[in-house]
């Protein structure tokens, strides 16, 4: 069962990693696909012509696919990725923002450069990517379309060293919530993806924190993110939005979005001696909330 027949993909950075076994799910599923990747290194610097090999594994399996170079740092070039595949395809279904690159450093010794870069790549990139996807929905009444955002446990729940990328990856947790409000109207379904996997962007960071790499294991390789993303693409997941799905180690979870745990009310301004008996019960709820969500969120 192909469940995917004829969807038109744009997929960003589907050169390697994600983005490229996503792109090869997703085909073999009957999606044509908008391979876009830059071919930059890790930081990204550079050029290489990258997605035209994954072109090829498509092809060679009897998809389609076109291969697209622009950057989605800039407004022209999520333009361009767009109307690449308009042009080439007649028609859009699904965007996958995955693109992204890495300038790890902490606060103490980061650059000007290094925020901005992530920003433009990261957040922007979203924004860059989207937005002509989004008016090309209202402008054609294109109904039950998907749009997958790629956040991370670095901005969800904090990483050292990765404050630029937290804040990107965070911000656009964000983004996802408020555009699914947005494109309700037209049954276009946003969702979030928070992934874990070895990949060339996490392999450094993971050998850090003391796990051992085996990318012959699949629990810890970009294939385990593919069908989940595939799947929320289907109709199956025609009236999921405005979720975050965590995908790492083989185990695949739905994320809590903010909310208020506990709160108290006043009909005057609040008082330091007041504060100083709340604040502490505001905090314990907290931390029974937090020791009650751990325990539920243990795999089954």
């Amino acid at each position: 069962m192909t469940i995917l027949k004829d969807k038109v993909a744009i997929i960003t950075g589907a050169g390697r990693g994600i983005g490229k076994e996503t792109a090869l799910f997703m085909a073999r599923q009957g999606a044509k696909i908008l391979v876009n990747d830059l071919g930059a290194n890790p930081d990204g610097s550079g050029e290489t012509k990258i997605a035209d090999q994954v072109v090829e594994e498509i092809k060679e399996t009897g998809g389609e696919a076109l291969a697209n170079y622009d950057s989605v740092d800039s407004f022209s070039g999520g333009q361009n990725i767009f109307k690449s595949a308009l042009e080439k395809f007649g028609s859009v279904d699904i965007l996958i923002n995955n693109a992204g690159i890495l300038r790890d450093k902490t606060l103490f010794k980061m650059e000007e450069a290094d925020w901005d870069a992530i920003m433009a790549v990261h957040l922007k990139g979203h924004f860059n990517c989207t937005k002509p996807f989004a008016v090309y929905i209202r402008e054609t009444n294109r109904l039950d379309c998907r749009i997958i955002n790629m956040s991370s446990v670095s901005g969800l729940i904090g990483n050292f060293g990765q404050t630029n990328y937290g804040a990107a990856k965070a911000g656009i947790a964000g983004f996802s919530r408020s555009l699914s409000m947005e494109m309700a109207k037209y049954k276009c379904t946003v969702n979030t993806i928070s992934p874990g996997a070895a990949t060339r962007l996490t392999i450094d960071l993971m050998k850090a924190a003391g796990r051992e790499i085996d990318l012959d294991n699949w629990t810890q390789g970009p294939e385990q993110i593919a069908p989940i993303i595939a799947w929320i693409c289907s109709d199956e997941a025609k009236d999921i939005t405005n979720q975050i799905f965590h995908i790492s180690q083989g185990t695949v979870g739905i994320m809590q979005q903010p909310a208020v745990i506990k709160s108290f009310k006043s009909k005057d301004i609040w008082n330091l001696d007041q504060l100083n008996s709340l604040m502490p019960k505001l905090i314990e709820a907290k931390i029974a909330h937090d020791d009650e969500v751990s325990k539920k969120g243990e795999p089954v």
